[in-house]
């Protein structure tokens, strides 16, 4: 079985995708589309929605990383995604849509306001070709993408300080997942491949990286997702970057 994903350079949903079909041992070819062109082109293609990732298999085309988990552990029911107790997968199902809606948009806009105010980590995250245009003049070529795709995002001044405040308290809910068992266990299931794509997105950023670096939510991130390409220069207000919590706190 093989598959194709359609997504975006630097996409942690994407990533996401990429982790769960090779836990599931599907042989995936990603190729990245460029940013706001790419919801026309998955239009074109023949996807229903407008969003990345996209995932063509088996004759079928799946969109969004929670709805291709469910299509994943459908084809290949083994290793399984989500446990098969009821409760326990009710829980895995609660905690993937609250790393989904709540989680995985922060540091989506903090991203692009980020490389609104400072495109020189932009190339990190560049791991190949985009749309055949190569990574050195895709990234020399990105501030009117990066502007279209920050207003797409909502990443406004008052959105970036409000994701900063909420920030120690989103890392503390998914210490707390960790703690009560739903997520990092000795088998990944379809809510660390969620969650902990963010918070390694989010270990990128040298802002934000004395905050999670003591944290089980930056060690479990790093475990599932070991290479994670980019760097996001410190470029956010130092009196809104939250501080990181004494130790033994």
């Amino acid at each position: 079985m093989q598959a194709t994903v359609y997504g975006l350079a630097g996409s942690h949903p994407v990533k996401a995708v990429m982790a769960m079909l090779e836990r599931k041992g599907i042989e995936a070819r990603r190729r990245d589309l460029v940013n706001v062109v790419d919801r026309p082109l998955l239009r074109a293609m023949g996807f229903p929605g407008r969003t990345v990732p996209a995932l063509r298999i088996d004759g079928r085309k799946v969109q969004t990383s929670r709805a291709i988990s469910r299509a994943l552990d459908e084809l290949v029911p083994e290793p399984p995604l989500f446990p098969a107790d009821p409760d326990r997968r009710a829980a895995v199902e609660d905690a993937e849509r609250w790393g989904d809606e709540v989680l995985q948009p922060v540091p989506r806009r903090l991203a692009w306001a980020a490389f609104k105010r400072d495109r020189s980590g932009l190339r990190s995250f560049l791991e190949g070709p985009v749309m055949g245009i190569p990574p050195a003049v895709a990234a020399a070529t990105a501030a009117p993408l990066i502007h279209a795709s920050a207003r797409i995002h909502g990443a406004d001044d008052d959105a970036v300080a409000a994701d900063l405040i909420s920030l120690p308290a989103l890392v503390d809910q998914v210490d707390d997942l960790i703690a009560n068992g739903v997520i990092g266990g000795a088998e990944p299931n379809a809510a660390d491949f969620q969650i902990l794509a963010s918070v390694r997105l989010l270990l990128c950023f040298e802002d934000l990286r004395p905050l999670l670096e003591a944290r089980p939510a930056a060690e479990r991130a790093r475990a599932l997702y070991p290479h994670f390409p980019g760097r996001v220069p410190a470029v956010f207000p130092p009196e809104l970057v939250p501080a990181a919590a004494p130790a033994g706190a």
